[in-house]
């Protein structure tokens, strides 16, 4: 039975819209395979990993039958791959196989019953939305995604607390040593929800949302998030658990600023980065008047020195941090300069950006 005719890209973008969450080992097989469901000349694309699913549709079909079947995706994304760019394709089932077929070449592939697949059955009703464009959200995203955890016992960590409060949306991560935090006006006003969104689900929608105006739309239920932007739809469970309050972790009432620029400031410690180790990532700052001193050194006896003009008016400060957290922070703001206010040597900094209240990092000082 046909199921779909169409040119080899054609098929292949929908596939590898939903194909990112597959993954290489999983406890059911039929979790490593993309559902492929038509009706008429539309083809539904779905993948799941039980905890979020993604699907989309593409008017792709040929023939009458009304089928649904599921096959490797990783299996049939490699074929296709490498067939020539230019290349007719035809997918068709039978006896249990699928056929991709491209002029003079054909593969065969095992599938699985559509039937077993575990698609997730979104019951809940979701009581709030909201629409922003997609540029917007994934800026936002990006300015806070890095200081997500990765595998912390404390699985809450490993997630991104999303809130809406009033005409803001706001984003928070932290890993337990620095916390960003990051949000936009909203032209709509949302009663307090505060919300964890898995990693996996954050790094898709990185992978996935465009820089464009057109919206995504975010409808949340108590257990589940839904997102659906550019043709596709995003289901993902949310984590369980109470987000550390980052209003308490966020200082007030710093008086030691310095105005940096950013960029000299970003190339000055990644020249210092190249003496750290896996080990060992302190590098060491010196707050003078109107001076920044960066200096850092290794078990080997490489050292490090740089020095910066910036503009400081307080007490002298010495302070260490991991450089991998500033130089983070560094390479996703765009603007010219940043501020740094400090309390003394021992106390967590925090990094903002002139005239703009809606970005904040945290960092906690590393002991050298």
């Amino acid at each position: 039975m046909a199921l779909v005719k169409a040119s080899r890209d054609a098929l292949l973008k929908p596939l590898q819209v939903v194909s990112g969450i597959v993954e290489k080992k999983n406890t059911m097989p039929i979790l490593a395979n993309v559902l492929i469901e038509k009706q008429g000349l539309d083809l539904r694309f779905v993948a799941t990993d039980t905890e979020m699913q993604i699907s989309t549709t593409a008017q792709l079909g040929s023939g009458n039958n009304d089928i649904a079947i599921t096959v490797s995706a990783r299996k049939l994304i490699d074929v296709l791959r490498a067939l020539p760019e230019s290349s007719e394709v035809s997918l068709s089932f039978q006896a249990r196989k699928a056929s991709i077929t491209a002029g003079k070449s054909r593969v065969s592939l095992q599938t699985m019953a559509a039937e077993e697949f575990p698609q997730v059955l979104v019951q809940e009703a979701f009581s709030h939305q909201i629409s922003v464009p997609q540029q917007a959200f994934r800026q936002l995203l990006s300015m806070v995604a890095y200081a997500m955890a990765q595998q912390d016992i404390r699985y809450y960590l490993n997630g991104m607390l999303l809130v809406t409060d009033g005409h803001q949306l706001k984003l928070v991560a932290t890993d337990g040593h620095r916390l960003a935090y990051c949000a936009i006006d909203l032209d709509q006003e949302m009663p307090r929800q505060d919300l964890i969104i898995p990693r996996k689900t954050v790094v898709e929608w990185m992978r996935l949302l465009q820089d464009v105006e057109d919206p995504i739309t975010l409808e949340f239920g108590q257990q589940r998030l839904r997102a659906r932007f550019g043709g596709i739809e995003l289901v993902s469970k949310l984590i369980e658990g109470k987000f550390p309050d980052y209003e308490r972790v966020i200082p007030q009432g710093l008086e030691r600023i310095a105005t940096i620029d950013r960029a000299l400031f970003a190339s000055s410690l990644q020249r210092a980065s190249i003496v750290t180790t896996e080990k060992f990532k302190g590098v060491r700052l010196r707050f003078d008047q109107d001076t920044l001193s960066i200096q850092t050194n290794n078990a080997e006896q490489e050292e490090a020195v740089d020095e910066m003009a910036i503009d400081y008016q307080a007490d002298s400060t010495d302070i260490g941090f991991n450089v991998q957290y500033l130089l983070e922070v560094l390479n996703h703001l765009k603007t010219e300069h940043i501020c740094i206010a400090l309390r003394d040597g021992s106390a967590s900094a925090l990094i903002t950006v002139p005239d703009n209240q809606h970005f904040k990092y945290v960092v906690m000082p590393m002991r050298i």
